[in-house]
This record gives C-alpha cells, structure tokens and sequence, in this order.
C-alpha cells in the first residue's frame, strides 16, 4: 500500500484517480482550495485520510500546505493534478503573478520543492504543451497581449519541462508527465471528445506499477511525443532559475 497526496482532488480527474487508488487499497490525501471545498470532497470520498487546504494561487498558502503534507508524514506518490483551464482571463494574484502560471506551474515547483521528497512523482500536463512557448523572459504575460489558450499551453509546457527537470535532478525518484486526454472536467468542457474513463488511468498506472519510469511523458499508458525542448538541461536551468527567482525557494539535486 503507497501514501498518495492528489492537488486538486476536489473533484475532477484528481478525485477520480483519487476514487480509483482508494479501490486499489491505498492510502490517500485530498487537497481542496479552502475548507468549504474541503468538506465536500471530505462527503463525496469518505475513505480518503485526509484533506489539505491551501489556495496554491498564494505563494504563503502553497508554502503553508507543503508545510500541512511534511507534518502529516511522509508520502510516497504525489500527483500534481492541481489547474486551472485554457478559457482564463489574465488575473492577477496576491503576489502580483499571472494566475494561470502561478496555479499551473509555480504551485507545482513550490509543492516539489518544500514537500519531503517522495519515491514518485506525477505532473499532470496537456498535448497543448506542443503549442507551448518558451516565453522565460515574459512568464508572467507583461511583453505579450494575453490569450487564455496560450497561457495555458505555455503552462503545460513548464510542467513537462518540471517533471524532466526533477528526474534529471533527482536519480532515485520517478517523475513523469502525463496528458490525460481531452475529457469532459470542468476544466475540458462538456463538449470534450475524449473517454472521461481513461483520464485517470495513466496517473493512477505510475503511481502505483512496481517498477515505474521516469523522465517520461505519457499519454493512455504509453510513452507519447513531446516538445524535445523540455529534456534540455539548459531549458531546464533557465525555467528552475525563474522559479527560484519568483519564489525565493530552490530546487536543489
């Protein structure tokens, strides 16, 4: 049995996987954005050991709900589930950073960063990364005239780029991005065309197969194409410098 925490598992793919991990007899963590969320995930997943709360739009919260995660004990799988979608306007958060990099992408490098490292790690990323721009000088949407689905694209791209980072970085722990496919979340709309049964197969396969990869993007249980960009070290410098630079917290091998 593996200690998983799921971000965002209020609902959508991360409660789903959340569902199908418990079914399997794991032991799993929620997170929910404020303790209102908190409770309904708390009646919707009743087997779940416990909900996190934490606004991961905030630096302060998301340091606070690493802070929540370490003090709770060790895990042994996080899945970085936690987004918003391709349909945001530009909204600024506490800090003064664009939201949909600051939820999508900083809350991830944060969370990796300040939770006791686990064995596994999954990031969940999009097939819109191979749009993605790597825009390192104007992360936060200040040079360029915004647009939702490339902000979102842009976002998905760094978290391939994390999770390769950390595998390079990081020699004994699986890490792995996966696109879930195009389903039908409030997040995809209810108009997605993908088979909402096989969102969280993926995920919920590297965090439980007894000899996982890493440094791999998955799509549907299988190795899938990805922006060659994102397993070059300097990328991944520039991207981890940025971070650390935003948050004052480092990534360290």
């Amino acid at each position: 049995m593996s200690r998983i925490l799921i971000t965002g598992s209020a609902d959508g793919l991360g409660l789903m996987a959340a569902e199908r991990l418990l079914d399997e007899g794991h032991e799993v963590v929620l997170h929910a954005r404020n303790e209102s969320r908190a409770r309904d995930a708390r009646a919707t997943l009743p087997g779940a050991s416990g909900v996190l709360t934490g606004d991961v739009s905030s630096i302060a919260e998301t340091k606070d709900l690493a802070r929540q995660a370490n003090e709770s004990g060790r895990f042994d799988v996080v899945i970085h589930n936690v987004a918003v979608g391709y349909r945001e306007p530009r909204i600024e958060t506490a800090d003064g950073l664009e939201h949909v990099f600051a939820i999508n992408v900083l809350a991830p490098y944060l969370l990796t960063a300040l939770i006791d490292r686990p064995s596994r790690l999954v990031y969940l990323s999009s097939g819109m990364h191979l749009g993605g721009d790597l825009a390192l000088d104007d992360l936060q949407w200040v040079r360029r005239r915004w647009n939702g689905s490339q902000a979102y694209s842009d976002s998905k791209l760094y978290d391939v780029i994390l999770a390769f980072a950390v595998a390079r970085l990081w020699p004994s722990v699986s890490s792995n991005a996966v696109d879930p496919g195009w389903v039908a979340t409030k997040m995809g709309g209810a108009g997605a065309p993908g088979d909402l049964t096989q969102g969280p197969e993926t995920q919920v396969w590297l965090a439980t197969t007894p000899d996982p990869p890493t440094g791999g993007y998955f799509y549907h249980l299988r190795p899938y194409r990805h922006d060659r960009a994102a397993a070059d070290p300097k990328v991944q410098t520039g991207f981890l410098n940025a971070c650390q630079e935003l948050t004052g917290v480092e990534l360290t091998a």
